[in-house]
């Protein structure tokens, strides 16, 4: 599942451009703290997210394959088309997707450089004890 959600961010949250995307900014890393740290339904939530993301390009592009398979252009016009969906649980399902991959991108040092915020400090683990 794990290669799933990271297929489908890395369409969401690409790289290039000016900012790194999520795979460069530590998806890997973090997603074992991620999935061992959050509740199940919130896994849950993400891995359906993915899955919703990789199935849904026959209601976006108009073609009967899954996400992964389809050509770059079509993989960006799928992006945009899933997160603007006029269905309301196939936008969501994606959102929560997205929301939980912020927390990796929005806390890695190199995307916080870039927006000229200092890094985080380590975390201390404090509410795990």
């Amino acid at each position: 599942m794990k290669r799933l959600v990271r297929a489908a961010l890395d369409d969401l949250i690409p790289s290039g451009g000016p900012m790194p995307g999520i795979i460069d900014a530590g998806w890997d890393d973090f997603v074992d703290q991620y999935k061992r740290e959050a509740s199940t339904q919130l896994w849950l939530g993400v891995v359906a997210g993915a899955v919703v993301y990789t199935v849904t390009p026959i209601l976006t592009v108009r073609r009967p394959v899954l996400s992964y398979q389809l050509p770059p252009d079509l993989r960006d016009t799928h992006a945009d088309r899933v997160t603007n969906h006029r269905f309301y649980l196939v936008r969501q399902a994606v959102f929560l997707l997205k929301l939980s991959a912020g927390f990796a991108w929005g806390a890695d040092a190199g995307v916080r450089s870039k927006i000229n915020l200092p890094p985080y400090e380590s975390d201390p683990g404090t509410w795990r004890s």
